[in-house]
């Protein structure tokens, strides 16, 4: 995996104190201590860079990884995925990274249309992943309990984010999840929701372990507060 990342150029020749120690710690301890394999990995890491807001980061990556460990189908859908969480406006620089590392790459474009969802359909089928995900009482407490004037947010949930995002093809629940888990705690100050989906992960497969990984290969991008913000949460749920 460090191929992946010992691409920064410019701080290497201009800074090479802060470049050592810095590539010893987040290409080699790291991943010493993380059992995610080279697409989750891969995924997380950009996941996190989004929400970050590092496009050139998260270019230099992508370059490396596509079509090695990632498919440009699961950057489509990493993409489509961040959106809900971290929200168009920092999401939209991402998309024209992507265009034009496909372009570099040569990956015809546009890929093949994933939704599985219609204008008739799409509130019910987000519905069922919610329910799913969270468990039915929950979800039809949140919907009960919503103040007078805010219901709309509930069904821009149920129809846009589960609706139109989570029922596409190109990710499993679990990547997807994970990478939800990633843009939240990336984001910091989303507790509440990290929360929610720290459950989400255990209810799709995701085990402590995973979470525990993720948290320690977004790390070095997010810092040591949103990190040990996030495992306090992993703890708090799964124990």
């Amino acid at each position: 995996m460090r191929q992946l990342f010992d691409n920064f150029g410019r701080i290497e020749k201009n800074d090479p104190e802060f470049h050592e120690i810095f590539e010893n710690f987040a290409y080699d301890e790291v991943y010493k201590h993380s059992t995610l394999d080279e697409k989750d990995s891969v995924l997380v890491t950009l996941a996190s860079l989004i929400a970050c807001q590092s496009p050139k980061a998260f270019k230099k990556i992508l370059l490396s990884a596509i079509n090695k460990y990632i498919t440009p189908e699961e950057v489509k859908e990493l993409l489509y995925q961040s959106v809900p969480y971290v929200g168009f406006g920092r999401a939209h620089n991402f998309f024209g990274v992507v265009i034009k590392v496909f372009d570099k790459k040569g990956i015809e474009m546009p890929l093949e249309n994933r939704s599985n969802t219609n204008a008739e359909d799409r509130y019910q089928k987000g519905r069922e992943i919610q329910d799913r995900y969270f468990g039915v009482e929950m979800i039809q407490a949140m919907n009960d309990n919503a103040p007078e004037g805010q219901k709309h947010f509930n069904t821009f949930l149920e129809g846009y984010c589960f609706g139109d995002f989570y029922t596409r093809d190109g990710l499993n629940d679990q990547q997807r999840e994970l990478i939800t888990f990633t843009f939240i705690a990336t984001l910091g100050g989303c507790e509440n929701q990290l929360r929610g989906h720290t459950q989400g992960n255990l209810s799709v497969g995701n085990d402590k372990e995973k979470l525990v990984s993720a948290v320690t290969v977004m790390l070095p991008y997010i810092g040591f507060p949103r990190s040990l913000n996030a495992l306090a949460i992993i703890n708090e749920i799964c124990d």
